[in-house]
């Protein structure tokens, strides 16, 4: 994705806000996006705007940097393991108790 991340979208608008159509119209994507991972049983476990790639029009949201994602066996199995970063962590990662992919979404 040529756009860039959207975080640099973000630095750059310095203080402009983004229409209200162009951020729903990412959330959709983004939540298509973690739906269709989840749906295959894969945690991404590191959400945030830095791995969320636009594409060079920066109308297309799309999800990236997989390092460290985890594929489950099944849905009700849970991870374990204290990964992502440090601000953007579930609290039940930050409690170290077991999690799934509702961690994705926090």
């Amino acid at each position: 994705c040529d756009g860039g991340d959207l975080m640099k979208k973000i630095n750059m608008q310095r203080g402009l806000l983004f229409s209200e159509d162009q951020v729903v119209d990412w959330f959709v994507q983004i939540c298509l996006g973690l739906k269709h991972i989840h749906d295959r049983k894969i945690l991404h476990r590191d959400i945030k705007a830095q791995n969320i790639f636009l594409t060079s029009g920066g109308r297309k949201a799309k999800l990236g940097d997989f390092g460290i994602a985890r594929m489950l066996n099944n849905t009700m199995e849970m991870a374990r393991t204290c990964v992502g970063t440090p601000y953007y962590l579930s609290p039940e990662i930050c409690e170290n108790r077991p999690y799934n992919n509702k961690t994705d979404i926090w």
